[in-house]
């Protein structure tokens, strides 16, 4: 029952941080702030079950760093995206396909949103959870923490670099990872979930409960929220270029380039 209190307070906090946040968008007319927010929303729910619960007195302190790295450099890409470029064109869609009702139905999208942080901080509240002693487990679970973020770092870096040149103006990026997947980032993000599931492993079967984390990271990244909306506007911005690399290019597990049949 501590438990669920706690858990139910996490969703109450990230519910009044969401009605802020809508507030904001409505006075500036750009729905993205709310990605700058969803992880460090996150890592904030973490934090109130790392500091209120009862749990390994070493492996919290492993866990509470591999969320805030990634829960901080997430955000502030996000940040710089959202004041470098021009409002997220997925958001300007919605609300041009929810007209009069769009206002309202943004409320409920930003309060999904609240649901979302909570339900995704569950895997990690079952890593810190694990009663068990640290294992050789908690140290890879450290490294992929590392790698993920770490990829997911560098192909942000390369993409950011390719859009910066005028000259690449309307091309498509190639350039590293981006060369053996087509959303490199969405594929290290999903990566880092994983780490959770090595975290809670030990503790079973709760550890298995946590697999949960990275298959809905990897059904929302691949079918709902990631791939298809950037698709859909790259296919518009960059034509049959991007056909092209659709056709050579794997759209999320990196892979070596296939050759386009004639």
């Amino acid at each position: 029952m501590i438990i669920l209190g706690i858990v139910l307070l996490g969703w109450a906090a990230a519910a009044l941080l969401m009605v802020v946040l809508h507030q904001i968008q409505r006075r500036t007319g750009d729905a993205g702030i709310v990605d700058i927010a969803w992880s460090l929303g996150v890592a904030g729910i973490v934090l109130l079950y790392a500091l209120t619960l009862e749990v390994h007195p070493y492996r919290r302190w492993f866990v509470l760093a591999v969320v805030a790295v990634w829960a901080l450099r997430l955000s502030w890409h996000v940040w710089h995206r959202f004041h470098r470029l021009a409002p997220d064109g997925r958001y300007l869609q919605l609300k041009r396909e929810w007209g009069e009702a769009a206002e309202w139905r943004m409320f409920r999208f930003y309060q999904m949103q609240a649901i979302g942080m909570v339900l995704f901080s569950g895997p990690i509240l079952l890593a810190l959870l694990n009663p068990n002693e640290l294992s050789w487990l908690d140290a890879a679970a450290v490294v992929i923490g590392v790698v993920s973020i770490g990829g997911e770092s560098l192909s942000d870096w390369q993409l950011s670099q390719f859009r910066m040149n005028p000259g690449n103006k309307g091309q498509v990026c190639r350039v590293g990872w981006w060369r053996y997947s087509r959303h490199p980032n969405y594929f290290f993000e999903w990566l880092h979930w994983w780490a959770y599931v090595l975290f809670a492993w030990t503790w079973w079967p709760w550890g298995l409960v946590a697999i949960i984390g990275p298959l809905a990271m990897w059904y929302f990244l691949t079918r709902v929220t990631g791939i298809p909306h950037t698709e859909a506007q790259s296919l518009k911005s960059r034509g049959e270029a991007y056909r092209t690399y659709q056709q050579t290019t794997n759209a999320f597990f990196p892979w070596f380039p296939r050759k386009v049949l004639r």
